[in-house]
């Protein structure tokens, strides 16, 4: 079972965030806030094309010396108890970074949602006690460093059992904060219904907002394109020299 979460007021100004793996700040309608973190297992989505560029996966792309999934892993790994991959195709090409690769389960590359499931029953697999597992996409350079804690403060926040990533005007529906308990139900809307839209799934359930600013970076900014590696080059230029 997932530590319970708990909330304490206390009588100084702002509000403590007490995690399971580390604490941080965080304010909520003034009041201060002390909560238990539940462990969360990382699943990175790493097989996305790079079919703007030649092929290859984007994820592989190196930005400032090194790729893409490097450096997501470099910001995901202090907010998880671990981390897998999914992938489609042989899973030698990530061999160098000692993760294990899951592939779709779901036949006839089904979309995220397939990748989601398939995280979902490897952790249940191989990590029985975690409850939670967050997901994020191998082709954004920029991924925030408190992405876990902030989507489980969105979903305790509203009460709903999911969450997801919001910056500007864009959701970013596979920036997602995942129950293991609803993995047999998203199967059966894969598998029976034929569901693809991660959308159309989360709205049965219920899902909260965490919002993030886009000054400078907007941190989901993602790569698709040469002038995107371009511009995310000149952007991992400017942060390490800040």
């Amino acid at each position: 079972m997932s530590p319970v979460v708990e909330m304490r007021r206390s009588r100084g100004h702002g509000s403590r965030l007490s995690l399971s793996l580390g604490r941080d700040d965080a304010v909520h309608n003034g009041r201060a806030l002390r909560m238990t973190r539940p462990s969360t297992y990382g699943l990175v989505l790493a097989g996305g094309l790079a079919r703007r560029m030649g092929g290859g996966d984007k994820a592989l792309i190196r930005i400032g010396g090194e790729t893409i999934l490097a450096r997501a892993l470099a910001r995901l790994r202090p907010q998880t108890v671990g981390i897998v991959l999914n992938a489609n195709g042989d899973p030698a090409r990530f061999a160098g970074f000692g993760l294990p690769v899951v592939a779709d389960s779901v036949p006839d590359f089904a979309g995220p949602l397939a990748g989601i499931l398939a995280g979902l029953d490897w952790v249940a697999a191989h990590a029985p006690r975690v409850d939670w597992m967050v997901s994020v996409p191998g082709d954004c350079p920029f991924l925030p460093r408190d992405v876990v804690t902030r989507l489980h403060e969105a979903r305790m926040r509203a009460g709903t059992p999911l969450a997801c990533a919001h910056s500007g005007d864009w959701r970013h529906p596979v920036v997602g904060l995942w129950p293991l308990r609803l993995r047999e139900d998203l199967r059966r809307a894969l598998v029976e219904e034929d569901l693809r839209k991660i959308e159309v799934w989360t709205g049965r359930h219920g899902i909260a907002l965490a919002d993030w600013p886009t000054d400078p970076v907007d941190p989901f900014f993602n790569v698709n394109t040469p002038e995107d590696v371009a511009t995310a080059t000149r952007l991992a230029a400017r942060e390490s020299a800040s």
